[in-house]
């Protein structure tokens, strides 16, 4: 009985010790809620994901949720994010006003939520991580114009209607147009392609035909957009140079239409804004003692300070893509 007693303190012992460890080492669970998957730019969101320091050295597992362009759906997958007991949650809302409730659902379950590459209308987030869109918007507009001359025609193609997106960058579109001569540079078609290049080819195919020959600048509020331009003009049998293309993101097919002088693209960081978001949703875990993983923060040392990992938003800068600087940002996906 003696043996048998001991043998069970023993026992007990072990399993107290194997559980605490287990404790210690349990995994912070991240739902990653995307509004769609059909764009390179939200894959490299995920590829970046699943490569932040914390998630490889096992300390934390990241789950993707595609909200498939509609924001109740994404509403419902905050949902069962929360059912699930979730640690953190990290969205990028589809809608502005409607995918509030992410946030709502989220605080309720007690739960941290990070928004990020948009934003929401609501402060009740933990933190927003983004690049400012209204920047974002005026530097491609700019770069349209300078090729232009700020004078001649121009059609912008929207992102989807009542999305941050659409909303912050065609301010900046519209800052890029208002500095250059009053009444030198016409807008004449505005019109969303939802961030599709298929539903922009078809866009740019009927404004080609409908404005022949008066078209001179494409704005495209993001590079899937703008490429889908690029292929209704060469289809036409025009010369793509003779137009002055520019989207945002710095998608792989972009980079190298920059190359080959098609376009300009301004680089959002896909790394930078969700590895960031990664570490900021782990601190709101796991306490102070938690230290930033991702080397996004040392790559903007000077410009996005890390602030103990609780600011209330976080802006990761824009880069204008070169030809000079595209090989090195497509040698970073590979």
């Amino acid at each position: 009985m003696k043996k048998f007693l001991l043998a069970c303190c023993a026992l007990g012992f072990l399993v107290c010790s194997t559980a605490g460890i287990a404790a210690e080492a349990k995994k912070v669970r991240i739902a990653l809620l995307i509004y769609g998957m059909k764009a390179e730019f939200s894959q490299l969101m995920q590829h970046y994901a699943m490569l932040h320091p914390a998630v490889t050295k096992g300390l934390a597992e990241v789950t993707l949720y595609d909200g498939r362009y509609d924001a109740a759906v994404q509403n419902d997958q905050a949902r069962m994010a929360a059912i699930s007991k979730f640690d953190a949650v990290l969205v990028v809302p589809f809608d502005f006003e409607a995918n509030v409730d992410v946030v709502k659902i989220s605080k309720d379950a007690k739960i941290p939520v990070v928004v990020f590459n948009a934003m929401l209308d609501t402060k009740d987030m933990d933190a927003n991580v983004q690049s400012n869109d209204v920047v974002g918007g005026y530097l491609e507009g700019k770069a349209v114009l300078a090729k232009m001359g700020c004078k001649g025609n121009v059609v912008i193609i929207e992102g989807p209607k009542g999305g941050s997106g659409e909303i912050q960058r065609g301010k900046g579109n519209e800052q890029a147009i208002a500095e250059c001569p009053k009444g030198a540079v016409t807008v004449l078609e505005r019109k969303t392609a939802n961030w599709s290049r298929a539903e922009a080819l078809d866009l740019m195919q009927n404004w080609l035909s409908k404005d022949k020959g008066k078209i001179q600048g494409i704005i495209g509020q993001n590079d899937e957009m703008a490429l889908g331009a690029i292929e209704a003009v060469k289809a036409a049998g025009l010369n793509v140079k003779d137009f002055s293309i520019a989207g945002i993101d710095g998608v792989s097919d972009a980079l190298n239409s920059v190359k080959a002088g098609e376009m300009t693209s301004i680089l959002q960081d896909a790394k930078a804004l969700t590895q960031a978001s990664i570490d900021i949703a782990m601190r709101r875990v796991k306490g102070p003692d938690y230290k930033p993983m991702s080397p996004v923060w040392e790559q903007y040392a000077n410009t996005m300070k890390w602030d103990d990992g609780m600011a209330a938003f976080y802006d990761v800068p824009w880069t204008v893509v070169t030809p000079e600087n595209a090989d090195a940002l497509l040698k970073d996906r590979q």
